[in-house]
């Protein structure tokens, strides 16, 4: 397999339109790494096994790992409030600013409106002035009744690891991460990445109109490495050099109500999934333009990350672990969640309204008998993602699919209620209220 890897990564990125992509895996105790395309298609640079790309949410899990070894020497727990750690912390929400936890930040449950991007400047202290905005957060959900991806609350996380160790996120990131593993292709700051073979991100199939996301995200997206680094973090998670006990990061924190994109659980930090009997720990990230992938199989000790610089970006990833998962320990991963052969008598009008939360809008209209969902990005990032509009069917009473036009990927969606009765739709990992 590994000397057919090269001409199949090739062969992908051409049927899914990727322009360039990296793939580091580790296989009976051997590292393998591939590269194929290129770069940056203005200028024709070609991918190569040292070529950083920005692996943007798997950072999410670095961030965790570094609040876990802070754990470890005692400095606080899992339950200890946010506001112990960081007195100026505060949110909309009274109650929730007092008693928030960490692990609430860690496992996506805390129900603070999770998509505020916001630059606030290049300097030292850009994580906290991040996190003295969140004053005006309100709640996407009341506090730890369901799942829904916080960016913010990652971001907090950070400034926990700023307070308690007394240095930036991305100098704590380097000592207690980046340098004990040996890592040589790992930066945070573009500056960084400047000394190395860097991926552009595309969009709509050109270079994209910026490079990266303002320095604030660091501890939610801000990592860009070579994939063999990658699988290096993957690799000490499973085998030690980072945590007394990482399995404790494995254990199930809340069940995610749309389990048919990522997974069925979320750890602390970690995605948790089943494939053919066997325990799949996992983190996926999207920046402007980029996607990556990282898996651990703890039964076989596999670990795998994929990089892409653009195009169907999650359908080349799906695709490559398909095959790769297969060949190397026999695993069938799930399909993507598609139509039904025969179609689903559904009660619709309940669904159709519009669903709101910091980032983003997502209008549903009842038309010509199917619905329709129209989505918006609302803040910062809107400029970069024009409104779209995705027809949808049914899969079974609360579950709906679609797709945009030439999107070989299906979008899944979950209805739900909360023990209020408030309406919820569940797509992308986070959780929208119905508020129309």
């Amino acid at each position: 397999m590994a000397g057919a890897m090269g001409q199949r990564l090739a062969e992908l990125i051409a049927e899914y339109d990727v322009p360039g992509a990296g793939l580091a895996y580790l296989h009976d105790g051997q590292v393998h790494e591939f590269a194929a395309g290129v770069l940056h298609k203005g200028t024709g640079v070609e991918a190569t096994t040292d070529s950083l790309f920005q692996i943007g949410s798997v950072t999410k899990v670095w961030t965790a790992t570094q609040l876990m070894q802070l754990a470890e020497r005692g400095l606080l727990t899992l339950d200890t409030p946010v506001a112990e750690l960081l007195p100026e912390f505060k949110v909309a929400d009274a109650e929730v600013t007092k008693t928030v936890t960490v692990r609430h930040l860690l496992s996506h449950t805390s129900g603070i409106d999770g998509d505020l991007f916001l630059d606030t400047g290049r300097g030292d202290d850009c994580v906290e002035k991040y996190v003295a905005a969140c004053a005006d957060l309100a709640q996407n959900h009341p506090l730890g009744v369901t799942q829904s991806y916080c960016n913010s609350g990652f971001i907090v996380a950070g400034r926990i690891v700023e307070r308690l160790t007394g240095k930036v996120w991305d100098t704590a990131l380097r000592e207690q991460i980046i340098e004990p593993l040996g890592l040589t292709h790992t930066v945070t700051l573009p500056e960084d990445a400047l000394r190395f073979r860097a991926a552009m991100g595309h969009v709509n199939g050109a270079p994209a109109p910026m490079w990266g996301l303002m320095r604030s995200c660091g501890p939610a997206g801000l990592i860009t490495a070579r994939p063999a680094d990658v699988v290096a973090f993957g690799r000490a998670h499973l085998e030690g050099g980072l945590l007394e006990n990482p399995q404790m990061m494995w254990e199930p924190q809340v069940a995610i109500p749309n389990p048919y994109t990522l997974g069925s659980h979320w750890g602390v930090g970690w995605i948790l999934d089943e494939w053919s009997g066997q325990k799949i720990v996992s983190h996926g990230g999207n920046t402007i333009g980029q996607h990556a992938m990282l898996w651990l199989v703890p039964g076989t000790g596999t670990v795998v990350c994929v990089t892409a610089n653009g195009g169907h970006s999650g359908a080349f990833t799906h695709a490559v672990a398909t095959e790769l998962f297969a060949e190397l320990d026999g695993l069938e991963v799930p399909a993507r969640l598609g139509p039904p052969e025969q179609p689903v008598e559904v009660d619709l009008t309940r669904y159709a309204g519009v669903y709101e939360r910091a980032g983003a809008r997502l209008t549903i209209s009842l038309k010509d008998g199917r619905l329709v969902l129209r989505m918006e990005s609302l803040g910062a990032l809107a400029e970069l993602d024009q409104p779209v509009d995705i027809p949808l069917v049914a899969v079974d009473d609360v579950t709906f699919v679609g797709r945009r036009d030439g999107d070989p990927d299906w979008l899944s969606l979950v209805f739900y209620e909360l023990g209020d009765g408030s309406l919820y739709v569940h797509a992308g990992a986070r959780a929208t209220p119905k508020v129309s």
